[in-house]
């Protein structure tokens, strides 16, 4: 692994890390959720999110100092204020709806509110699903083809300090919080970031990421107990193990795309999109959107009403392998 120095580590440009740095905490995934459920104002996002006021406010002020929201007066005497969006933040909805998405395919229900969603575009309640644009069809990322792009280099590894959120420190929410959980830990991400590039042997992983090996071993643990990926011995080499995705694990690959496209646009390299992917059954280059399961036309944030239900005492299905 080369270095700028010797105390600067350097991993591949990544326009996901980039996206990250802004979103990729649980906490603020959770606000980012309880947002386009409607909470405006700071007592709506305690509510909804569960997280200690603390924490709130400081993620909030990120999300402002990040240009993802502006915060405006609503009430003079007493002064009070709620949060807007801005158009980087409204970019962040794809993500939002994979999430979703990804929740109702695998997430544990039991606790949780559901949420249905109605496309005002068609008037009927909608499932949004990950499609490629140019051919309408779901998108498995097996098949997806990909090259480096212009803005393809090394970057400085910097990990900003972000205390994780284990299981017994987490507090509780009544959103569905599975996948943030996943995605709210960058480490994490970064790993299945690797194995979807096809890397997916511990020290290749070590050498793509520049993860110290001990938070390296524990995430990959972590990410097998979660069952989104599985340890197979090396067949030329028992001693070595290759990480592979699950069918669960897959599911994750939407969420990957939105974050992608979101940091090639607001946080580009200036040489161009480090990663061209391409669209194997269709030819064309690789961009997600989120399809109305009914109508099959993209589902946009001002477009979209939802209803919050009683949770559903339901299950995902359990992952599978396959080769």
């Amino acid at each position: 692994m080369k270095t700028a120095s010797k105390n600067v580590q350097l991993i591949r440009t990544c326009s996901i890390w980039r996206a990250l740095e802004i979103i990729g905490d649980t906490p603020t995934l959770l606000i980012a959720q309880s947002y386009w459920l409607g909470a405006r104002r700071f007592d709506d996002f305690c509510q909804q999110t569960g997280l200690l006021k603390t924490v709130i406010s400081d993620r909030l002020k990120r999300l402002i100092d990040n240009d993802c929201l502006v915060k405006i007066a609503y009430s003079e005497r007493p002064k009070r204020y709620e949060y807007k969006a801005t158009r980087q933040f409204l970019d962040f909805f794809p993500t939002a709806l994979a999430m979703l998405w990804w929740e109702r395919k695998w997430g544990v229900r039991t606790g949780k509110i559901d949420i249905r969603l109605t496309h005002a575009t068609c008037g009927r309640t909608t499932e949004p699903r990950p499609v490629c644009k140019a051919c309408g069809e779901d998108i498995d990322p097996r098949d997806v083809s990909w090259k480096p792009g212009p803005g393809v280099g090394l970057m400085p590894a910097t990990y900003s300090r972000r205390r994780r959120q284990t299981s017994s420190s987490a507090r509780e929410t009544a959103l569905p919080d599975q996948i943030v959980r996943i995605i709210g830990d960058r480490w994490a991400t970064l790993i299945l970031r690797s194995i979807f590039t096809g890397i997916n042997q511990f020290q290749e992983i070590v050498e793509d990421t520049a993860i110290s090996t001990n938070i390296l071993a524990d995430r990959l643990a972590d990410l097998c107990d979660r069952e989104i990926i599985a340890g197979i011995e090396d067949p030329n080499d028992m001693r070595r193990t290759n990480y592979k995705l699950t069918d669960k694990g897959r599911s994750v690959y939407p969420i990957l795309l939105t974050l992608l496209e979101w940091g090639d646009k607001w946080r580009p390299a200036p040489e161009g999109p480090p990663l061209l992917l391409t669209h194997n059954p269709c030819g064309k280059r690789l961009r997600a959107i989120m399809a109305c399961s009914a109508c099959d036309e993209r589902v946009e944030p001002h477009e979209t009403t939802y209803e919050l239900l009683p949770a559903k005492s339901v299950r995902g299905a359990a992952a599978k392998i396959r080769a």
